[in-house]
């Protein structure tokens, strides 16, 4: 996986995270163990520390940048497919649905859902257990049914899918 030093800032992966070859990791990033990276996704931290905690999975396409104070993925934490996640704070088995946009300074509460396609405009705070639609997020609702079981079990699918990944994919020429 290419991975690059900024500033004498090195990325740093723990040795039971899985980081797909095609991902690219920049500067001050940490990714913990059980964590996984999917295809395509750039993590540039050359600004501030981004940090992937325990278990939390970062989908393919999806860009991950810190802005002057940091980002921090939360433990069990889902960030979709072709997201967009600036300078913010993701809590712990939260899920960003794909191709949403969580920008600077915004807080997403533990074990909370952001919808498909929605913005979290800079400093917004979501509530913990609940579910944030629309661009601008303002319609905010409990999280249950359908969407309860989604957050609930979405973490163990990707760290059993990524140690598939790592045990058998394999480039072909």
């Amino acid at each position: 996986m290419p991975m690059f030093e900024f500033e004498g800032k090195s990325p740093t992966v723990h040795p039971e995270a899985w980081v797909a070859p095609t991902a690219t990791l920049v500067g001050d990033v940490v990714v913990e163990a059980g964590a996984s990276i999917w295809y395509g996704v750039v993590i540039r931290a050359d600004l501030a520390t981004i940090t992937v905690r325990a278990g939390a999975n970062i989908q393919d396409n999806t860009v991950i940048h810190a802005g002057h104070t940091g980002c921090e993925i939360g433990p069990n934490a889902t960030v979709g497919h072709l997201c967009l996640v600036h300078d913010c704070t993701i809590g712990e088995q939260a899920l960003v649905g794909n191709g949403a946009i969580v920008l600077d300074g915004a807080v997403v509460g533990a074990r909370t859902l952001i919808a498909a396609g929605a913005t979290v405009t800079p400093g917004a705070v979501i509530p913990p257990e609940s579910v944030a639609m629309g661009s601008p997020a303002k319609k905010i609702v409990p999280l249950e049914g359908t969407a309860k079981l989604f957050v609930d079990h979405n973490a163990a699918v990707y760290h059993d899918l990524a140690r598939r990944h790592a045990e058998t994919v394999k480039q072909l020429d």
